[in-house]
């Protein structure tokens, strides 16, 4: 036997060693052979949100080193800035990205299907129909459809596709023999992008397209949005950002009766926070819209404790601030809603007038009576110290009950008032009284004297 290993020129030990480096290969084969793949879904309207998601998930999809991306695809569309954004995503991104359209592509959502490497459409999908189209749904003008015309040529061109059949989805005069007649927008079903180059195959599943691929065993990673963009989006709705907007005007009144910050000013700035940070992250808020907000929200304090009456201070910040709240929730380029549905700008215009209104009328039900509700006691102190009980902590005399003084200063409803020439804090029921006016104390309050305006 070992004369026989000697003359092949192979010995004991070198079969073990090959034996072991065939393994050794083997095991690296398998591992390197372990795609994984990362499946993501575009199945509402390509706006700002969708931009976001996608941004994430391909973040993600680099992360995990995915070998593949699939987009899941069901879309009418959306705004055309926001798809050409997620275009330049898909097509900068490093390693393959797939498509599959299980209904529809239109629009925007045709032009993003373009951008992928590979398109697979399921039985009765369709992709096409992209002329852009303004706020109202009428044809835009043909700056904007030249603009799109350009983008679908030049993304097909990228990706070996037809351009003309491209620019055909787009503008109807376009005429492709065999394939379009002038005067029609190009609409393909499955058959026909098969037909035409436009999809590689007709599938029923996402596992079919990934067998075509040769990786049917690969890792497979949905993305779903974590816990805090899910918050994000919740608070997105229209009806969540109008009850913040309550919370935040209702915080902030009954802050100012109680200087300092304290629950009503915490809640305040945390629904301030829920609402503003979500807009800006999905590009919604843009800054001058938030600087604009501020504005007017210091116009109106100054309104209310600096000038007396209410002007044009006011004024201006109440359109300020109910301006910017509406911009805020609306896809606008600065003053230009071209591409902005009317239906949204009612639903933010509802929703920030109702926060307001909502805010409002709080203030009237719970403004008197908020001391004694049961919430109130858990997070506020509202023992007494009466005088009756031994607890004397002012120096006002029983005796300036009665009197007749002067306001020193506007009364809102708290300030001065002068009385045999001495100042004393005062407030007043709730009603307002000018500077110099005559005042007459009705109580003693602890430290500060309760008024009204004298009987005449």
């Amino acid at each position: 036997m070992k004369l026989k290993q000697k003359a092949l020129g192979i010995t004991f030990q070198d079969m073990k060693k090959y034996i072991l480096i065939f393994i050794v290969t083997c095991i690296a084969q398998l591992a390197v052979g372990q795609k994984k793949v990362m499946i993501m879904e575009i199945k509402s309207e390509i706006d700002p949100r969708m931009t976001r998601y996608v941004d994430l998930a391909l973040a993600k999809a680099k992360d995990i080193k995915a070998d593949l991306v699939v987009i899941e695809m069901d879309t009418y569309g959306g705004v055309l800035t926001d798809a050409k954004e997620i275009v330049d995503k898909i097509m900068h991104f490093e390693k393959p990205v797939f498509v599959y359209i299980n209904s529809d592509a239109a629009s925007a959502g045709a032009l993003i299907s373009i951008a992928c490497d590979s398109i697979y459409m399921a039985p009765g999908a369709t992709i096409g129909a992209a002329t852009v189209v303004d706020g109202a749904g009428q044809k835009a003008p043909d700056k904007y459809q030249s603009y799109m015309r350009s983008i679908m040529r030049a993304t097909a061109e990228e990706n070996k596709r037809d351009p003309k059949i491209a620019e055909g989805m787009v503008d109807e005069d376009v005429e492709i023999p065999g394939v379009k007649a002038a005067g029609k927008i190009l609409t393909f079903s499955t058959s026909e992008a098969l037909k035409n180059g436009y999809c590689e195959a007709k599938v029923e599943s996402i596992s079919e397209i990934l067998k075509r691929a040769n990786v049917g065993d690969a890792t497979i990673e949905k993305f779903e949005l974590g816990t805090s963009e899910k918050i994000i989006s919740m608070v997105l709705n229209p009806f969540i950002s109008g009850i913040l907007i309550l919370i935040i005007i209702a915080g902030i009144y009954f802050e100012m009766q109680s200087p300092g910050l304290g629950f009503a000013g915490l809640a305040a700035l945390v629904a301030l926070i829920l609402y503003l940070v979500p807009y800006y992250l999905n590009g919604l808020a843009e800054n001058w819209e938030i600087i604009a907000f501020f504005i007017g929200i210091v116009l109106i304090g100054f309104e209310i404790f600096v000038i007396p009456g209410f002007g044009i201070a006011g004024v201006s910040g109440i359109v300020l601030t109910i301006g910017s709240l509406v911009l805020i929730m609306i896809n606008n380029d600065a003053f230009d809603f071209e591409f902005v549905h009317l239906n949204d700008i009612l639903i933010a215009l509802a929703a920030a007038v109702g926060g307001l209104l909502g805010g409002g009328i709080l203030l009237f039900v719970l403004g008197a009576n908020l001391d004694k509700t049961p919430i109130y006691s858990k997070v506020a102190l509202t023992d007494r110290q009466n005088r009756s009980e031994g607890y004397v902590a002012t120096s006002v005399q029983q005796a300036l009950i009665g009197r007749i003084g002067v306001a020193q200063t506007v009364l809102r409803p708290s300030g001065k008032v002068l009385i045999d020439g001495k100042l004393y804090d005062a407030y007043t029921r709730g009603e307002f009284i000018e500077k110099n006016e005559n005042v007459e104390v009705i109580s003693d309050e602890g430290s500060s004297l309760r008024v009204k305006m004298p009987a005449s």
